[in-house]
């Protein structure tokens, strides 16, 4: 990476998964948002920021509460980047217009302090997990969408508890194998874009893999999730680190 101002730094974030029922998951995001956000350069957010995303119409008082403070951020300097994940995909311009996102391709590529990186959820790497690559063509057809979101918000809240429940069901039957990345297709992604670093979320399991990709030495990094912890990478002209914070004690 070239040499560059040593408070340069860029975060990635991944699959918070926030819900009004983990309120310590909240904290801890809000937290990072008024705290180790606002010395960034840039903040993405590679997808899944919400458990279930029923359409732009909700404004309920979670979700209008996350959007004022990504909105905050956004208005103190640090811009905010979002790729959709499995979870959010209905995310519209209206919902990242109200929290000052801006919404990127499913696979995009930025120049990270002088090297390219390619961004993305992670979930099309999976091949192997056929179910679930199945629904997700369909779930993401024109005609699908358009379906979904002509149905009453409490149609659309209630099919995604459903989904949910569903989706935890089919994960706990999966081996390990099936819905971790097919390895193959990390190298075709960073060749097809001609990168040797590749960044992603989805699969919950933190590392950086050194992979050979264009005939050179590459890295692919995954994201944590929040379950459990805070956690995110951080990335400097000089330096990458995943980094994770513990979840204050409710009191």
């Amino acid at each position: 990476m070239t040499t560059k101002n040593s408070k340069s730094v860029t975060y990635f974030i991944a699959d918070l998964h926030l819900t009004p029922d983990r309120p310590d998951i909240t904290a801890c995001f809000l937290s990072f948002l008024a705290n180790q956000a606002p010395n960034a350069d840039k903040l993405y957010i590679l997808g899944d920021l919400f458990e279930s995303w029923i359409g732009d119409d909700d404004n309920s008082p979670f979700v209008i509460n996350i959007a004022t403070a990504l909105k905050q951020l956004t208005e103190a300097g640090t811009p905010v980047y979002f790729i959709h994940g499995n979870r959010d995909f209905l995310l519209g311009k209206k919902y990242a217009k109200k929290s000052g996102m801006i919404l990127l391709p499913e696979v995009t590529t930025i120049d990270l302090y002088g090297e390219k990186a390619v961004l993305m959820h992670g979930d099309t790497l999976c091949t192997r997990d056929v179910a679930y690559q199945a629904f997700r063509k369909k779930s993401r057809s024109w005609w699908w969408q358009t379906a979904v979101k002509s149905l009453p918000l409490f149609v659309r809240r209630k099919i995604a508890a459903d989904y949910r429940k569903r989706s935890a069901s089919a994960t706990a039957m999966k081996s390990q194998e099936i819905m971790d990345v097919t390895p193959e297709e990390a190298i075709i992604c960073l060749e097809k874009f001609n990168s040797q670093l590749l960044i992603h979320g989805h699969t919950h399991r933190p590392n950086r893999h050194a992979i050979v990709a264009n005939k050179n030495n590459a890295e692919r990094i995954v994201l944590g999730d929040w379950y459990e912890q805070g956690a995110w990478l951080k990335v400097s002209p000089n330096s990458i680190e995943l980094l994770t914070q513990p979840f204050q004690v409710q009191s």
